[in-house]
C-alpha cells in the first residue's frame, strides 16, 4: 500500500471574478431554527468554496439557533454572495452581514 503524501494547497480560494478587491474580516450573524442540519448546511456552503472560517459560534435560544461565523480573506462581493446563499437555505430565518471590525467596535461601545 502506497505511502500518504501531504498534499499542499492555497489557504484560500481566490475570488476570480473580483480578483482586484481589497480583501476584508466579515461576520455573519444567522437566526434559524433549531434543527440538527441546519449547522452543517451553513458551513457547507463555506466548505464548498475552500473556506474555513476564523470563528464560529452558536447558541441555542428555546426553537432557534443565534449563529455568528467570522471570516477573513474575502471581498465584500464575494462575502455578499455566501449571505445571499445562506438566506436561500431552508430553516434559515434572517442572515445579518458586516465587516466584523465594525461589529468589534459596535460592541466595544455598548460596553463602555
Amino acid at each position: 500500500m502506497p505511502h500518504l503524501e501531504a498534499v499542499t494547497t492555497s489557504p484560500t480560494r481566490a475570488d476570480v471574478w473580483n480578483a482586484g478587491n481589497t480583501q476584508c474580516r466579515v461576520q455573519y450573524q444567522l437566526l434559524a431554527e433549531a434543527e440538527p442540519d441546519v449547522l452543517c448546511r451553513a458551513l457547507n456552503l463555506f466548505a464548498l468554496q475552500f473556506l474555513t472560517p476564523d470563528q464560529v459560534n452558536v447558541q441555542r435560544q428555546d426553537d432557534l439557533l443565534a449563529i455568528e461565523i467570522v471570516m477573513d480573506g474575502l471581498s465584500w462581493h464575494r462575502a455578499q454572495v455566501i449571505a445571499q446563499k445562506l438566506r436561500n437555505l431552508i430553516s434559515v430565518c434572517s442572515v445579518a452581514l458586516q465587516t466584523a471590525d465594525s461589529a468589534w467596535v459596535e460592541a466595544a461601545q455598548a460596553a463602555g
